[in-house]
């Protein structure tokens, strides 16, 4: 049945109109996205359809090209229009965090780096730079594989701090095995990096992991 025959406040784009898009589900937000379906499919069937071929919402928006393309109904136009929805999102917050005092809204910063390193598929070692305001003055991927004190340099930490011109800093890294917890090689690459920046007078203000669906903040634990 096609949508144009369901009542208005059923059909996606009215009931968002209406009712605001956090009211949508998964599958009406997709049908949005994808405008139309096929054969004797609906855009809410086919979102449906689809989300469960991929297993979740979540892994429909991390696939490849080329899995993403294999599924009737989908193609390149979509996959680009996908990736560049979602960098929008990413862009969105970003900006969002160089508006604001990022210790009076921990959880936009939670959730930037959420977005940012969630999914990787190895470990990731980013940085946030804060001018004196705690506002962000720019994210930067510094570091990428098994995380350790030698694979770290503080020097190179250090001198992109100075570059920005940074009061302080975020540190994140993502777990690609899911768990949040701080192992110990964590908890003394933080604190070699935490004197490192002492010296050049720069402040850090938390080390952010983050696994999947859950974070730790070294902040928050008073392990800073």
């Amino acid at each position: 049945m096609s949508i144009q025959t369901w009542p208005l406040a059923e059909r996606p784009r009215e009931k968002l109109l209406e009712k605001g898009a956090i009211y949508l589900s998964d599958a009406e937000l997709l049908a949005i996205f994808l405008r139309t379906g096929c054969k004797g499919k609906s855009a809410v069937d086919l979102a449906r359809e689809l989300i469960s071929h991929f297993g979740s919402l979540r892994d429909l928006l991390n696939a490849g090209q080329e899995e993403f393309c294999a599924v009737h109904g989908l193609g390149v136009a979509k996959y680009v229009q996908l990736k560049a929805c979602l960098e929008l999102g990413s862009r969105y917050l970003g900006e969002r965090l160089g508006e604001e005092d990022t210790l009076s809204e921990p959880a936009h910063t939670h959730a930037y780096l959420t977005h940012k390193l969630r999914d990787r598929k190895q470990e990731v070692f980013a940085c946030l730079f804060l001018n004196s305001k705690n506002q962000v003055l720019g994210y930067k991927e510094l570091f990428h594989g098994t995380l350790t004190t030698n694979a770290v340099y503080p020097r190179e930490v250090v001198r992109q701090a100075l570059d920005y011109n940074a009061a302080s800093v975020i540190f994140s890294h993502n777990h690609p095995s899911g768990y949040a917890k701080p192992s110990q090689a964590d908890k003394i690459l933080t604190e070699k990096l935490v004197n490192a920046l002492a010296m050049v007078e720069i402040r850090v203000l938390d080390h952010i992991i983050i696994g999947d669906g859950e974070i730790f903040s070294f902040a928050q634990k008073v392990l800073l």
